[in-house]
């Protein structure tokens, strides 16, 4: 158990001090991972940003994923996507509808700079937890085409079965707690609230950028 995002954050920080003083750049998948993102960057001396992905949904079960897109469009599905009822119709809508909450999200949160380039940079991709891995799944993927020199996802907490997935899709995992039960992120925290888009604007408003010539 972790008492809170924060507490989550510094352990991370800890296990990723290896890194400390050598740039990283620290993606966090929004929203929930923003301020852990922050924290980590301050403690690692880099720098950080959001990596956009949205979980596709399935079909009159928005909670549950079957899938995700990234900022390129690209889309990933779960082998049980056609089992949840979601055909090649409603696969289109969904990742359509995806695709405009994170040209939403892009323009909300950074309006006034271009995303991070994570080419030849050390990337350390954030989340405060998986369940089917989906999101960090398309994450990694957009983030691998863009040739960073080291990719690393890294999260508190998520049940193996995620962590074997996302092996070959990043150089490094960093898990801190997996267990074998598992039901949802917010059970491995005590304090576990939403973070608003408020929040997320603050943090990266807030955090070291490079200086735009």
């Amino acid at each position: 158990m972790f008492a809170d995002r924060n507490e989550a954050a510094n352990k991370l920080a800890q296990a990723l001090s290896v890194y400390r003083d050598r740039n990283p750049l620290i993606l966090a998948i929004p929203r929930g991972a923003v301020p852990m993102a922050k924290v980590i960057a301050e403690r690692l001396h880099g720098e950080m940003d959001v990596v956009l992905v949205r979980k596709l949904r399935a079909p009159g079960n928005p909670e549950f994923a079957i899938g995700s897109v990234d900022e390129t469009g690209w889309v990933y599905l779960t082998e049980y996507a056609q089992q949840s009822g979601a055909d090649k119709t409603y696969i289109g809508r969904e990742v359509a509808a995806q695709l405009e909450t994170i040209r939403q999200r892009r323009a909300q949160y950074t309006p006034m700079h271009p995303p991070i380039d994570p080419l030849g940079r050390i990337v350390i991709v954030i989340d405060d937890g998986l369940a089917t891995g989906s999101t960090m799944i398309a994450a990694l993927h957009a983030l691998r085409a863009r040739e960073p020199a080291e990719l690393i996802c890294a999260v508190p907490v998520a049940p193996p079965e995620t962590i074997e997935k996302l092996h070959g899709m990043a150089d490094r995992i960093v898990c801190l707690s997996s267990p074998e039960v598992f039901y949802a992120v917010g059970r491995f925290y005590n304090n576990f609230p939403q973070v608003s888009d408020e929040e997320v604007i603050t943090c990266l408003a807030s955090s070291s950028r490079p200086t735009m010539d």
